[in-house]
């Protein structure tokens, strides 16, 4: 990824309300590097969606400024920003072939007949698309038309292509299979793309960087592993992947780690990440797949009771539900693999866990 100090979109101190009172874009600050893959992500209402139409120019900044390639452009239409867009509708013209729906933007801009024909061809290649140039999108699939979209946004060789939630209209598979090919499509262009999305999982599969809005703020901005493993806040920790609650107050701080007594009564040893110290209440955050099942005494400073309450089969690994500090919603996931721990419903184990991956967050 390009270098982020000299970054080729910027978002300076940028806020937008729709009726002069309530915002709903907050003092944004948010640097993307050329080349990058940025997403958006966050639930409805959060922001994110309103920041791309900004970009785009389909909306129009309350406050601050937006630099693409060093030239503001808060007063430049969206026509001439020289964006590709990829909608979630697809915006296809139904009365045109896919070439032609594909060439639209070169033939608006006068480009040549034959300079625009090799493009067509080159892009609709790209997107595997290239032996349905003469069909009509009804004609098409959805994860076609969802190519076609993608191949009009790429046909004029932008900078920079802005996608939002391009992939919500298709079925489970087909989304999958998407996301790693618009993926593979990113790198071999190294073009720079913008995505938005309420959808955690492909946010993770495909992004450089993820940022994380809530309440029209940016919660947490990091590379996918990062926001995973190492949670900011208690907001991207329940919205990032799947992750136990723990609620108590802070007994003790040595160094980097805490003692809390959860509200159950047990001492957890956790990792201080943004507790307000001795007295304080927090959160404790703890992954499914970081917890082991009867670790034996001595081997994980923490280990507490639990009662299986629940256990479903899934394959690649076994998902239990357990009662742990009270709560009965905990869960487990221990991998399927010869020789693992096997749980009955009703059974009291033990179950144990690191400090390191236990994070002690706000409350």
């Amino acid at each position: 990824m390009a270098d982020i100090t000299d970054p080729f979109v910027r978002f300076m101190d940028v806020q937008k309300s729709y009726d002069g009172e309530t915002l709903v874009v907050k003092n944004l600050q948010l640097d993307i590097a050329k080349g990058e893959f940025l997403t958006l992500l966050g639930p409805s209402g959060s922001g994110k969606t309103t920041c791309l139409m900004m970009l785009a120019g389909f909306e129009s900044p309350t406050h601050g400024e937006i630099i693409l390639d060093g030239v503001p452009i808060s007063n430049v239409p969206p026509h001439k920003r020289g964006i590709g867009m990829v909608f979630q509708n697809y915006a296809l013209f139904p009365h045109m072939s896919v070439a032609e729906n594909v060439g639209y933007p070169l033939k608006v801009r006068g480009m040549g007949r034959d300079e625009m024909h090799r493009r067509v061809r080159r892009v609709l290649d790209m997107v595997e698309l290239g032996h349905l140039g003469g069909r009509r999108p009804a004609q098409l699939s959805g994860g076609q038309q969802q190519r076609v979209a993608l191949a009009r946004a790429l046909v004029f060789e932008p900078a920079l292509v802005l996608l939002d939630e391009p992939l919500g209209a298709l079925d489970k598979n087909l989304r999958e299979q998407m996301q790693y090919e618009l993926k593979h499509i990113h790198e071999t262009l190294g073009v720079t793309m913008v995505y938005v999305t309420h959808d955690q999982t492909e946010a993770l599969t495909m992004s450089d960087r993820i940022a994380v809005f809530d309440d029209g703020i940016i919660q947490q901005l990091a590379a996918p592993s990062t926001l995973y493993e190492e949670p900011g806040n208690s907001f991207v920790a329940q919205f990032i992947g799947e992750n136990n609650r723990l609620l108590g107050t802070v007994e003790a701080v040595d160094g980097q780690e805490c003692r809390v007594r959860a509200d159950s009564g047990d001492v957890i040893h956790a990792l201080d990440v943004r507790t307000t110290g001795v007295g304080g209440r927090t959160e404790l955050s703890l992954r499914p797949e970081r917890v082991s099942i009867n670790p034996g005494a001595g081997t994980t400073p923490n280990i507490l009771p639990a009662e299986v309450l629940e256990v479903i089969y899934v394959g690649d690994h076994i998902r239990s539900r357990m009662k742990v500090c009270g709560h009965d919603d905990f869960i487990v996931k221990v991998p399927n693999w010869a020789g693992h721990v096997h749980l009955r419903q009703g059974e009291q184990v033990e179950i144990g866990w690191f400090a390191s991956d236990c994070r002690a967050l706000d409350a």
